[in-house]
């Protein structure tokens, strides 16, 4: 996927975040629903088979010297590696695995051997350790009631869960204003899926919120299929707003509810003038 990754950074104009590069080297490897729908590990993340590799491809990339990242997630390709249009993978991976070798010995690396729970750089984070709580060990129950929090904190008012048997799927309700004129009536289901949500899903929650609501909410800890996206935000069908495992995740830690984020960091800063002149 090395190759493809950088073409579609190049189609992006040399930057992207994940979820652009992500969607734009998707669609010129033409892959088929089942593939993409397809998870990487569903007991630890809601991320694909396909968003993992893609992840690997930009740590290689990364290592060789050909892309860099920033804080905020945005990769870019070097200023001086634009020209490179073309890669060989096996190459880039004997030159990252021989530099991982030379690291961990630099680091007494029998402490520090690969393991089957290795993961790219950017998939080493809170996000998978947040997932097994929520859908380990975190209750059914425990998770209705984050939610309820969760929406309170984002301003809605007159939360209420009311998930019960025969409700069509429904699990609450309540009141989102908007600057303090405008106000909608929605309706929530909160799900602590490990696997994919479906466009089914999504039809048995619309159909179940026609007519008692403005608008409808799907929380989940998992993964929205590409169908469910395109059902979710379909011409002439009451809309509904899709919160992934991600999404769910940066809202938690925005909020600071059960996430503690500590700044080690010292900023410098540092006027590049180099940097300046290569764009």
């Amino acid at each position: 996927m090395m190759n493809p990754l950088l073409a579609a950074l190049r189609e992006l104009g040399g930057s992207g975040s994940i979820g652009e590069i992500n969607e734009t080297t998707i669609v010129r490897l033409d892959l088929t629903d089942e593939v993409l729908e397809t998870l990487h590990n569903p007991e630890k993340s809601n991320q694909t088979e396909v968003e993992y590799r893609l992840a690997w491809a930009r740590t290689y990339l990364k290592k060789y010297g050909i892309l860099d990242n920033s804080s905020r997630g945005v990769w870019v390709i070097k200023p001086e590696k634009r020209d490179v249009k073309h890669i060989d993978p096996d190459e880039v991976v004997r030159y990252v695995r021989e530099l991982t070798r030379q690291e961990r010995a630099e680091r007494e690396a029998e402490e520090l051997e690969a393991s089957s729970d290795d993961a790219p750089e950017e998939a080493k984070s809170w996000r998978s350790t947040l997932h097994r709580v929520l859908t380990q060990e975190l209750s059914p129950d425990g998770f209705e009631r984050l939610t309820k929090r969760l929406l309170r904190e984002s301003g809605f008012t007159q939360v209420e869960v009311t998930g019960k048997s025969g409700d069509g799927g429904i699990d609450g309700k309540g009141i989102m204003q908007i600057g303090g004129f405008l106000s909608f009536h929605v309706i929530f289901q909160c799900k602590r899926y490990q696997g994919s949500v479906t466009s089914p899903h999504i039809r048995d929650f619309r159909g179940a919120m026609v007519g008692r609501a403005d608008k409808g909410l799907f929380i989940t800890t998992g993964h929205f299929t590409r169908d469910a996206v395109r059902e979710a935000t379909r011409d002439g069908a009451p809309p509904i707003d899709l919160v992934d495992g991600d999404a769910l995740a940066d809202k938690l830690k925005e909020f600071g509810l059960g996430i503690e984020v500590e700044t080690e960091v010292v900023e410098k800063v540092h006027i590049d003038d180099d940097w300046f002149k290569s764009i």
